[in-house]
């Protein structure tokens, strides 16, 4: 997302655009605002459970920002300089306001998450130390945003989300093992439940 927030300008108005930043950006965090409430209703639930839909959320993440690496070869640009956004842009917008509501869907769940598997007398020494590898990251990042095309950078992000959404899958995988060895003990210790399962 940091990333993201130094990149949108340069995708939108590759050959100097004008294209309206204020009202992109409401529309942003209109999208923001939308996946945060869809966040709410999904964690209202049971089912799904938030390491499950988060999987999901970084899949759509990770494709909404390989659009400027399609819009690239897809989409012929425009030649002219200083008109409105182009179609490419459009696309592009679409896909970063879907980026944009999964941003706002990422953060109550990852607060969720955090509850559940950091204690809290721990929470903020550990988060503290993964947020200087994170800042170190996008530093090396934006000092080298002129040495690579923004194709590359948005490939970079997008191949990171999808690790992630992996990640993800495997955390729930080692949340569900625990539930599996408490329900086979259970099980060996009353003969009865298994015989009614079966």
């Amino acid at each position: 997302m940091y990333t993201f927030v130094f990149l949108w300008t340069p995708a939108l108005s590759p050959n100097d655009e004008e294209i309206p930043h204020g009202f992109i950006f409401a529309t942003f965090m209109l999208a923001s605002m939308l996946g945060s409430s869809l966040a709410s209703r999904l964690m209202a639930r049971s089912s799904p459970r938030v390491e499950s839909y988060m999987q999901i959320v970084f899949v759509i993440s990770s494709a909404s920002l390989t659009l400027p690496i399609i819009t690239n070869f897809l989409v012929a640009p425009s030649k002219v300089k200083g008109e409105s956004i182009s179609f490419a842009g459009c696309l592009q917008l679409l896909g970063f306001c879907t980026f944009e509501a999964c941003v706002g869907i990422f953060w109550p769940s990852i607060m969720k998450m955090r509850s559940q598997y950091i204690p809290e007398e721990a929470r903020s020494t550990i988060m503290n130390f993964f947020r200087i590898p994170l800042n170190i990251f996008v530093c090396i990042v934006l000092y080298n945003v002129d040495a690579f095309p923004i194709t590359v950078m948005f490939g970079m992000c997008s191949i990171f989300l999808l690790v992630a959404s992996i990640l993800q899958r495997r955390l729930m995988a080692i949340s569900d093992k625990p539930k599996m060895e408490n329900w086979t003990a259970m099980k060996e210790r009353d003969p009865e439940a298994e015989a009614l399962n079966d």
